[in-house]
């Protein structure tokens, strides 16, 4: 069966109304049913619970407190390089923008405008520069670091679909980083310039959040919404949490031209792992 008739019944559910269930129950403070959950969850994903700072299942207190759970001091050391991975996760697709297009998969590419929600100028400024996409998968670590220093500038949220994002999705659903729900956020690197870190909603990914925000949605904005920081001093330093997915999703970045050499030993459906070599400054 091709990707695309393996997605059509993607097209059918009622997505939204299976993300809100979602977040419903996994915010739910629901004792014994909710300890159930995780021990499930824990044994069919296959989650290393040894890499967590609390590792005991039945003390947490709904589904969200352990997917969101911190790992245990130390389990992820930051590699001494310009650029380190931001999350736990497999590379998706990863490389040059052509121009000002994105490889989503075999035969599937979207622009950067498309990506950032519609401003073409902040696409402009990556033109012909590298991306990369990185999926997240449930049994991964759900928060998000900084791959280096940056200063946020602006944050916009973009409303859209709610497809799945798993490796095929991405080759079935064109368009698919693009279309689904995403938080935009930019930076201002003191070394590198300006880059983007694009949080992608999916289905049953019951909210996004960021630490200078907290939850970005619920509620979900029926329009392109941004928000500014140009008078704040937001400033996050490699390696420091930027924000957490609640359930599996992508992590898609946007450096300008000249910027980032990636990891030689990189590779689609590579696994990766939170503060390993992601890249060095060419030359």
């Amino acid at each position: 069966m091709s990707d695309r008739l393996k997605v059509l019944p993607q097209y059918l559910l009622p997505k939204q109304r299976l993300t809100t269930f979602a977040g419903r129950v996994a915010g739910a403070k629901g004792g014994s049913m909710t300890t159930r959950l995780i021990r499930w969850f824990v044994g069919k994903y296959g989650v290393n619970m040894a890499e967590a700072e609390n590792p005991d299942i039945a003390s947490y207190k709904s589904f969200n407190d352990f997917f969101t759970r911190p790992l245990k001091a130390g389990a992820r050391p930051l590699a001494n390089a310009a650029f380190v991975c931001p999350v736990d996760g497999a590379i998706s697709q990863f490389g040059a923008i052509d121009d000002h297009h994105i490889l989503q998969a075999k035969g599937h590419r979207f622009t950067t405008t498309e990506l950032v929600g519609g401003d073409a100028a902040l696409a402009a400024q990556f033109r012909h520069g590298s991306f990369a996409n990185l999926y997240l998968s449930p049994k991964d670590y759900h928060r998000i670091h900084m791959p280096c220093d940056g200063k946020l500038t602006r944050m916009i949220y973009v409303p859209g679909a709610l497809f799945s994002v798993n490796p095929t999705t991405a080759r079935g659903v064109p368009n698919l980083f693009a279309r689904n729900e995403r938080v935009v956020c930019v930076f201002e690197s003191p070394e590198h310039g300006p880059f983007v870190m694009v949080l992608v909603g999916a289905t049953i990914v019951g909210s996004m959040a960021t630490v200078w925000h907290g939850v970005v949605n619920p509620p979900r904005m029926v329009k392109v919404t941004e928000f500014s920081y140009a008078d704040q001093n937001i400033v996050l330093k490699k390696g420091e949490e930027m924000g957490r997915f609640l359930l599996g999703s992508t992590v898609v970045m946007l450096f300008k031209p000249d910027t980032i050499r990636f990891n030689g030993e990189w590779a689609p459906e590579r696994s990766v792992r939170l503060g390993e070599l992601m890249g060095v400054t060419p030359g």
